[in-house]
Formats: C-alpha cells, structure tokens, sequence
C-alpha cells in the first residue's frame, strides 16, 4: 500500500525551480530515503508533502489526503524533525514536550503517561527536568524525535536527521528509527545527505540532483547500475590518454596521475587478463585493489560530479611488484 504518493511535483521560487517534476510513492512500513547534496529539492519537497509549502503544480497525497485541499488531515498523520532546531532553549525537556502536546489536543494523566514513555524510548528520562541549553546535539535530535511522535503518526518525516553529530550519537539515532520501524511498522520518509545513512537504514532510495529524482531502488539495485566490482590500478610509470584503451571495463577513468578505476562485472575473473594487457603493454603495475561500488560512485556516474568531498579509501589487497 502506497502511502505518499507524488506525481509531477513541481515547486518554483520566483526564477528557481527547486523541484522539476518529481515522481515517486512511498509503501506503508518502509523507510524511504531521499538521497542528495545541498540543494538538490529535498527538504523543498518534504515540505510540500507536510503541508508546510504549497506546490507549483503535481499531485501529493499522504494516505489518500491531498496535501493543498486537505491539510488538516495530513498534518494528523504524521509527524516531523525539521532540519534546522525547533526546541525552546529555556524549556526543560519535559516543558518542551507538554506544550506540543497540549497544541495537539492532548493533557492530562493521557499527555503525562506519554511524555515519560517517548523519554523513556530515547533514553532522556533522567534529564527530563533538565533546561534544554543544557543538552547535547545528540541529546536535542532525541528529544525532537520523541517529540515528533507524541501524537502516534502513522509516518514519521526525518529532514537530515544525524546532520551535525558526532559517530557515537549518529548511531543512537539510527537505532531509534530502525526501532520504530520494526516494532511499531511505522513508515519513515528521510532526507540525507549522508551516503551511509542510506545505505544503512533505508528499504528504497531517490537519487536527488538539481530538483529531478535521476535514479531510485534498493542500494543493490542502485549499485549494480554501475557493475559489480570497481577496481584500482596504480601504475609506476604514470597514467597516459589512451590506457583505458588496454582494458575492457564499464567505466575506466584517471583519478590521479598513477591511478585509474576500472568497473567491471567480476573482478576475479578480469584481474589476470588485466596483468597480462598490462604486461604487454608495457604498463608496470605497482599496486591493485578492488571493492563494490558505492552509493558515491553511482550518484559520480549519474550526476558528473561527486556527492562527498572524496571517494572512500579502498584498502589495497594485492601488491605486485616489478
């Protein structure tokens, strides 16, 4: 069952064009990733679906309700962790959560009981007392997360939910949403733009660049639009223009003056042929290594140009020496 479902989506400021005519569904109980830079139309778009911009043209219905003509329904069926903090500060954490609460119809013993519940799912309840100054960046996530879901949603929307944290508090938030998912079956729209949160919590993902979705599936699927393995070869005599000529690959490109990355389909099977080209082309090879490829590399090869600041070291796991 689909339970976002946009279609053609358009979204434009003045002369900008945030989001280009859009498509994609979301399936009840899954976690779903909008994946892309800075930019890209994410939060634009999540912003329409939550009733909080109205768009330039499509369709958006949240569980049959369609966004701009019946907003107040939408807004009861979900729940929201804005990118930027929306915490009052001064308020302790149990202060911050009461008057949400309370904005949404709820109080007495009924608004209590689930206030101490949520701290309790995101460990803060020792600090329920406490002055939000007081907190952590990962404490502050937590508490906006068990905020969001005070009003039990049916989907819970996540606008780059681990930005700004450290490892240890990224991991924490991670936990909570795989939780939510599988003991509550709640469906989790998230924006990121953070290859490995993808990688790591979603069942689908939409490659954003520049307001259009390039490409959407599982990250197999999305990574085998590349190949199945990327291989490194570092060369003692430096890299010319014509030697991706020596070798077949899906992709051969330089990525600095002695290496080059090759795509193949099986890297075992195609790693003697290379030796043997190489050898007879007189290319000495110093160093090999090979991995899958990345989310990274698929959105390098649909976009031109790459997501993070650099590709993930591969560790080398050969050496052939002269």
């Amino acid at each position: 069952m689909d339970v976002i479902v946009v279609e053609k989506l358009v979204k434009r400021f003045k002369d900008v064009t945030a989001v280009a005519g859009i498509d994609f569904s979301v399936r009840k109980g899954e976690i779903f990733a909008l994946l892309g830079p800075n930019g890209a139309g994410k939060t634009t778009t999540i912003h329409i679906i939550a009733t909080l911009l109205k768009p330039t043209s499509g369709r958006v219905e949240v569980y049959g309700y369609d966004v701009v003509r019946e907003p107040d329904k939408v807004r009861r069926v979900i729940g929201i962790v804005f990118q930027d903090p929306s915490l009052d500060n001064q308020l302790t954490a149990y202060d911050n959560m009461y008057v949400h609460g309370r904005l949404y119809g709820l109080k007495g013993r009924q608004l209590h009981d689930r206030i101490l519940e949520l701290l309790d799912f995101v460990e803060l309840r020792e600090y329920a007392y406490k002055q939000v100054k007081y907190y952590s960046g990962g404490m502050r996530r937590r508490l906006e997360i068990a905020r969001a879901l005070l009003t039990n949603p049916d989907i819970l929307i996540l606008d780059e939910p681990t930005i700004g944290l450290d490892p240890q508090s990224r991991a924490r938030i991670w936990d909570y949403i795989r939780k939510l998912k599988k003991d509550y079956d709640m469906t989790i729209l998230l924006t990121t733009h953070y290859m490995d949160e993808a990688d790591e919590l979603a069942d689908r993902i939409a490659i954003m660049d520049h307001g259009k979705i390039v490409a959407m599936g599982t990250s197999s699927e999305l990574k085998n639009m590349l190949g199945s393995d990327v291989v490194y070869l570092k060369f003692d005599n430096g890299v010319s223009s014509e030697i991706c000529s020596y070798f077949e690959a899906k992709v051969c490109k330089a990525i600095d003056p002695k290496t080059i990355e090759l795509v193949v389909e099986n890297a075992n099977k195609i790693l003697p042929e290379v030796f043997d080209k190489a050898f007879r082309a007189g290319l000495r090879i110093s160093e090999v290594s090979y991995r899958k490829p990345s989310l990274n590399e698929v959105f390098l090869h649909l976009t031109g140009r790459e997501l993070r600041d650099s590709l993930e070291s591969p560790q080398p796991l050969a050496r052939w020496h002269r």
